[in-house]
């Protein structure tokens, strides 16, 4: 048990991670995302390839798996997109409001009802929202890319749903990055024609300047390998003995693990816990991420429940952050 629970906090820990090596690469959120997709894709590959563990998928499910890998390149790129406009912080606390979204979209795809609970909750995230982009405006931008990457992710979370239990989360995993990246692949030519100052060449190691800025290519290696391919392995293992409760709260620590990695490496406390060039705190920054925080935190509560598989948690999400 005290294995699985370091596992699986080090699984959180690490897609916590992504946020500060998506501000540390110095691509593009397009062009960052079909290198972490195209790299995620080769290295689940060679797992699958090593182990034996290909599993054949039906074409109709193959189709699914696609829509769901496109959604998922979307949704990093609306992630990758917001911490560039904006910082980490600002975009894992919009990210954090992906569960709201997702109660309120299952019953709509998967034919339930709606609850008035869980749409009061969705209304104090959206609350929360918006106290930070009304004291925040400079970060827009930033905030609305959160937000379209939290409701793309709820929406893969909810497709994911009616899959998840008929194949093994690796070979789900190998098929959403190769389609994800197909479909970015055909993007890419319009950025660079709208956007042609657009870098498509990651940085190499470099003795000058900062060596935590000059290291593109290792920051994808291991944003690809550890922060995919190695947490969705050491979760799916902690699975194997922890309860539900155990592995919901500690998934819902993913963007608290975030936010004060983002303060070490960055000191983005300094940028959004008080007002720009003062030392008067930011309430309205403060106000809507306690309201984010409340909703997340009741909704999980609410989720704390027999019905809900520990396992299928983590297979509806990906494993993947």
């Amino acid at each position: 048990m005290k294995k699985a629970l370091i596992q699986m906090h080090l699984a959180v820990l690490l897609w916590g991670f992504t946020g500060v090596l998506g501000r540390a690469i110095s691509l593009d959120a397009p062009v960052l995302v079909w290198y972490r997709m195209l790299l995620t894709a080769a290295f689940m590959a060679g797992i699958l390839f090593y182990r034996k563990e290909w599993v054949p998928v039906e074409r109709k499910d193959v189709k699914q798996l696609a829509i769901v890998g496109i959604l998922m390149g979307l949704h990093w790129v609306g992630f990758y997109g917001a911490i560039k406009f904006a910082n980490i912080s600002i975009a894992l606390v919009c990210l954090s409001t992906a569960s709201i979204f997702t109660s309120l979209l299952d019953p709509l795809v998967n034919e339930g009802k709606h609850d008035f609970t869980e749409m009061l909750l969705g209304s104090f995230a959206i609350a929360g929202v918006y106290l930070i982009y009304r004291f925040q405006q400079f970060y827009g931008l930033g905030i609305a890319f959160g937000i379209a990457a939290a409701i793309l992710s709820s929406v893969f979370t909810v497709l994911n749903k009616k899959i998840a239990n008929k194949y093994p989360a690796r070979t789900m995993v190998f098929y959403e990055m190769s389609t994800g990246w197909v479909f970015i692949s055909l993007l890419l030519p319009f950025v660079f024609y709208y956007l042609p100052a657009t870098k498509f060449i990651p940085n190499a190691p470099s003795v000058v300047g900062s060596a935590w800025n000059h290291n593109d290519w290792l920051w994808l290696v291991i944003l690809s390998l550890c922060c995919t391919v190695w947490s969705q392995s050491l979760a799916l293992n902690a699975l194997k003995k922890l309860t539900s409760f155990t592995v919901t709260l500690s998934v819902n620590l993913e963007p608290v693990y975030g936010i004060i990695l983002a303060f070490l490496f960055y000191n983005e406390n300094r940028e959004i816990i008080f007002n720009q060039g003062t030392d008067d705190l930011n309430w309205g920054f403060l106000g809507g991420m306690g309201l984010i925080l409340l909703s997340v935190v009741l909704q999980m509560l609410r989720l704390l429940k027999p019905r809900f598989a520990a396992a299928g948690y983590i297979k509806e999400k990906g494993g993947i952050d």
